[in-house]
């Protein structure tokens, strides 16, 4: 996965690790991360999400898929405006979206102050890190809004919003349905699995895919597509994501896994609820030795094909080769 990246962040022009840098050295920020090293120390999440190793593949993909579409022949007088293959207004929205991604992070920090423990820090020291959670977000989202706004584009700023809509209402469903990774899960097939995580985890690179073709005037089929590759690609991560604990190389039965992930869902389906129930505090082993762990490498597969099936509207390019090589990494299990 590492080398797909470093590989796609050469043809698109720089490290896409550094895309939001404009926003995070911007002084208010700068102040932000200076009160969030008063937790070091303690457990808050805001923690990890700080220390995270972000690869940035949201706004990487919408680099690639705005290099491979090309310049519109509808936009020959702004070509100029392009480098690398790739409108300036293309790059701001890859950083918009980066942006808004990481601000969800930062606000799923948020701890239940009620279900604390003595060994996760001082009481006033988590309560200070959810209000740093809060403000640092809001900052985030904020700056991205003003971002997309600048755009002066109506429809992009309908689809980015539409985007942020959904995330919202994923992440309620996540939180509603099961606040603890291990209690027993609502009952709901594959299908309604499939709605929530596009909500949550989808939408905004599907609808990101499709403003970056609307920002260089392709047509409705290229853009609808690009929202096809944002779309499919990554369930195949979410998918993979899943399936890591079941299907890595080791004997370890402490690996963490949740009961609402893609193989759980369908072991559920395939065994019936009632068993299902019986078997809810039982090692991965039972899931592992049935049939949810392949209907799941099945159905990551399935949506890489469909992301490979978008791309092949795309012109053949360097650009291109690198979508294909994302969903090949995300779709290959040993």
């Amino acid at each position: 996965w590492s080398q797909v990246v470093s590989e796609a962040e050469k043809i698109v022009g720089y490290p896409t690790s550094f895309m939001s840098l404009r926003c995070l050295l911007s002084d208010e920020l700068s102040n932000i991360a200076m009160q969030v090293r008063k937790l070091v120390g303690t457990k808050h999440p805001l923690l990890d999400t700080a220390r995270r190793n972000n690869l940035q593949m949201r706004g990487l993909v919408i680099l690639l898929i705005s290099k491979a579409a090309g310049p519109s022949t509808a936009e020959l007088s702004f070509q100029h405006n392009m480098v690398s293959g790739i409108y300036s207004s293309q790059r701001s929205l890859a950083e918009i979206t980066e942006l808004i991604h990481t601000a969800f992070l930062v606000h799923r920090g948020i701890v239940n102050i009620g279900e604390l423990k003595s060994c996760d820090g001082p009481l006033k020291d988590m309560q200070f890190g959810n209000k740093m959670a809060v403000l640092s977000g809001d900052f985030l989202l904020a700056n991205a809004c003003t971002s997309l706004a600048q755009l002066q584009n109506t429809k992009v700023v309908e689809l980015i919003s539409s985007a942020i809509g959904d995330l919202v209402q994923g992440i309620y469903y996540e939180n509603s349905k099961s606040s603890e990774e291990n209690c027993l899960t609502d009952d709901i097939g594959i299908s309604r699995w499939k709605e929530q995580v596009f909500l949550s985890h989808s939408a905004l690179l599907a609808k990101s895919c499709q403003a970056a073709m609307e920002l260089a005037k392709h047509s409705t089929e290229i853009q609808d597509m690009a929202f096809q590759y944002g779309k499919h690609m990554s369930m195949s991560h979410k998918l993979h994501s899943d399936l890591q604990p079941f299907v890595k190389e080791s004997s370890s039965d402490t690996v963490a896994f949740s009961l609402n992930s893609a193989p759980a869902i369908l072991h559920q389906e395939f065994l019936g609820r009632e068993a299902w129930i019986k078997q809810i505090r039982e090692l991965q082993e039972a899931i592992k030795a049935g049939k949810g762990v392949t209907s799941a490498i099945d159905l990551c597969r399935c949506h890489g094909n469909r992301a490979l099936a978008a791309l092949e509207h795309f012109p053949p390019s360097e650009a291109r080769d690198a979508l294909a090589n994302i969903v090949c990494a995300v779709t290959r299990f040993p």
